[in-house]
Order: C-alpha cells, then structure tokens, then sequence
C-alpha cells in the first residue's frame, strides 16, 4: 500500500513547529515575556546569532521568526558561498526594501565564515538593511568577530533535557497516531540515545514505526537491544572546540576538588569524545605539580607513568593507566605552594633583572677571580655542624625572600619541619 506524500516525508520535518510555543526546551527565549517572543511580537528584528547543540531548535526558530513578521526568508551556505552570492542577496534585499518588504539572511554553522565575509556583513546589520540571523554550535565569543558580535544580539539555547525529548515524542506520536513500543525504561533509554539532540531523537522514533510496522512479530526492544537496532548518536564533542577547553576544565577541577568519582567520570566522557589520550596524559602531569606538588610528590611519577603507559600500551588498554592516575591524583593530599612559590619567584626575578649572586657562591677557576673575591668566605655545608653553614644565597642587594610556603598536608608537613628547623639554625649561625 502506498503511503500519501505527507506520510512518506521525515518524522522530524512533519513534526517541525509552525509556531515558537511548538518548540520545547526553550523557555528563556521563547515564553510570552522572553527575548525572541517579544522580538516576534513587534514583527521588528533585529540581527542575531543563536548558540545552541545540535537538534535544539535554532533552525526551526529563524524560520519562525521569518515568517511571523513577514520578512522574506533567504539562506546561504557558510561553507560555500562567496562574498559575490551575499552581494547578490543584498542587493535582492535592497530592491524587496523599495516595497516596504524586509529580508532575513540565515546563516548555518556561521562560525565558519572567514573574517572578510564576515565584515562584509557589518554596513549591512549596522543599517538594517538585512536581518542577518546565524546559527552555531561553537561559541560566538571564540569563532566570531567582535565587531560583527556587537552588531546581533546573541540567545543561548539549552540542550534539550529529558522532559523536554518526552514531550517530543509525545507529540510525534500524536501526529503519527501510532504508539512508540516500548517499555518505560526501554523508552527512556531511548532518549538517553538521543543525547540531547530532538532531530536525532525523532529520527530514531521513525525506525523504530518503521521497525513495527514491517515486522508485526518482532520481539520488544529492550535498553540491550536498543543499540543494535540504532545506531547511537555519537558524543557532542569538538577536539578544536569550547567542548574540549569545557571538559579539560572539569575533569582540573574535579581533581583539584578531591572526587575522584567526576574526575574518572569526566576522564571517560573525553575518551568517548575521541579526546586524544596524551593530550589528557600531558595535562595529568600539570595536575600533579600545579595542585598536589611536594604534598605527595609520588603524583608526578604517577602521571608521568600513566602517560609512559598509555605509549606502549595504546588503546584501549593504556586508558586503564590513565583512569589510575587520575584517581591518584583525585585521593592525594593537595598543595599549589609550589605553583604559587614558582610565580612568586618568576616576579621577584624579574624584577630583580641582573643582579649578580654573592661572590662566596662563585666559583673561582682562575687566578684573577680569586683576586676579585670570588669564592671568598665560602663555607662547605658539609665540614659544618650540622651540615649546615646557613649562608645567605640570594643577591647581597635583595633582603632574604621567604617564597615557598608549604601546607600542613601530606608530604609537605615533613618539608615545613625542615625548613622551618633549618630557618632556626640560620638565625643561630648569624650570633656565631
């Protein structure tokens, strides 16, 4: 049997909202009182960029937009179209304008314009002789130029949670008539699938139809065999993109905070990303100077090891290293004294510029240097009591600096006793 042209068109293109109170997730844009609601209810735009993950909602938005205020809706390729096809639109613009009709130029992936096609756009949005509106899933404030940013006003969309992925099938299956077959807990591992993206969701929900209604006698899906009738959305991750510098972050954090649980969490939510596995290797290394130090000065070997590993071992089994030292380094006792002594120090010397050190700490290899004092007065810790002389090291301009300040935790608890025995001794060796 045939199915009418209607039927036979995609899920996720029947289910298109023709209004913004179709569109779910987006309360903060979209409710009466919200930003994009009262834009539309002026039927006046102005130029605007929309951030959001994929399946949100954006596309669907400008169209929208376009057509509650009546402007006529032109589209262009940022990936393929040239500064003489945007000449082109605007000059179609121009002449609509004589008529007292406006235009919106929709931009996909803007991001990917270059900074000339870009800037070609500036007289155009400042003017308001084009209603430029893009949309992008990188952030504006890294991919898109300042002058351009200032010209539009930029609207954060969410990534669509699990009520907001519910009421989409909800409605899918409204407008079908037909009922998803699936269990509770089978249809929320569906959306769990889905990952946040409603046009991806929808596009599974039609194989699943489909699956029903070419095979009556199929067994029920079952969260297991889900993902063998499904491919599953890949993660939204962008080695080049905020999502790295986002996630690179959490898993510092989550180390630097002492959970080792989101830190081995945030680890495999990269490695799943395709995230490079000695890229997070070297940045476990930074971990263990940066935020644990001489507090356990193990943390360094560990990284290091785990980074070693990972070299021989490849993927997957080298990611267990990995997944080691992270959770060595989640457990240690933590410091930044040495990361802070480090900065102290870099500032004092750079401050300082050239000043020589003491001439008893030099060396004196040649006649004339002994002449000149160089060596001069020096004291071998070694022949002292305690084999300490307790001689000043720092430029004879520069008063004693008290830079690194260790912690009461871990192994630094050892090393403040040394230096604060060896501070007493130095005091005594200066009445001597």
């Amino acid at each position: 049997m045939k199915r009418d042209a209607r039927r036979a068109s995609p899920l996720a293109e029947r289910l298109r909202p023709r209004n913004l109170s179709e569109i779910f997730g987006q309360p903060h844009l979209l409710n009466e009182d919200a930003p994009i609601a009262r834009m539309a209810a002026r039927e006046k735009l102005v130029s605007f960029i929309l951030w959001g993950p994929p399946g949100s909602g954006k596309t669907t938005i400008v169209r929208i937009l376009s057509s509650l205020s009546g402007y006529v809706f032109a589209q262009a390729s940022a990936t393929s179209a040239g500064l003489a096809e945007f000449r082109k639109i605007h000059d179609e613009a121009l002449a609509r304008r004589q008529n007292g009709i406006e235009t919106l130029l929709f931009i996909d992936e803007i991001h990917r314009l270059t900074r000339t096609q870009q800037d070609s756009f500036l007289p155009w949005a400042e003017t308001g002789e084009i209603v430029l509106a893009g949309a992008t899933t990188e952030n504006p404030s890294f991919t898109l130029g300042a002058a351009l940013l200032s010209r539009c006003r930029v609207f954060v969309l969410n990534r669509l949670d699990s009520e907001a992925l519910e009421e989409i099938l909800k409605r899918a299956e409204e407008i079908t008539g037909e009922t998803l077959p699936l269990d509770e807990e089978t249809r929320r591992a569906l959306i769990g699938m889905a990952d946040g993206d409603g046009r991806f969701l929808l596009n599974m929900a039609e194989e699943i139809f489909a699956r029903s209604e070419k095979n009556k006698d199929a067994p029920p899906l079952t969260p297991e065999t889900l993902g063998d009738v499904l491919q599953k959305r890949a993660p939204l991750y962008d080695r080049a993109g905020e999502e790295h510098y986002n996630l690179i972050s959490v898993l510092h954090k989550s180390v630097r905070g002492s959970d080792a649980d989101a830190a081995l969490y945030w680890l495999e939510r990269m490695l799943a990303g395709g995230e490079d596995p000695l890229y997070i290797a070297r940045r476990l290394i930074r971990m263990a100077v940066e935020d644990i130090g001489l507090a356990d000065p193990e943390s360094l070997h560990q990284a290091e090891a785990a980074r070693r590993a990972y070299e021989a071992l490849g993927s997957p089994e080298g990611e267990l290293a990995l997944a080691q030292a992270v959770l060595y380094l989640a457990s240690a006792p933590k410091s930044n004294a040495v990361y802070r002594a480090s900065k102290e120090a870099k500032a004092l010397a750079k401050e300082s510029g050239s000043l020589p050190p003491p001439k008893h700490a030099l060396n004196a290899p040649t006649r004339l240097m002994k002449t000149l004092g160089y060596g001069e007065n020096y004291r071998y810790d070694h022949d002292q009591p305690d084999r300490f002389a307790g001689q000043n090291y720092f430029p004879d301009t520069i008063a004693r600096q008290k830079i690194y300040a260790p912690t009461d935790l871990g192994f630094e608890r050892e090393i403040k006793k040394r230096l604060a025995w060896w501070d007493k001794l130095r005091q005594k060796r200066k009445t001597e």
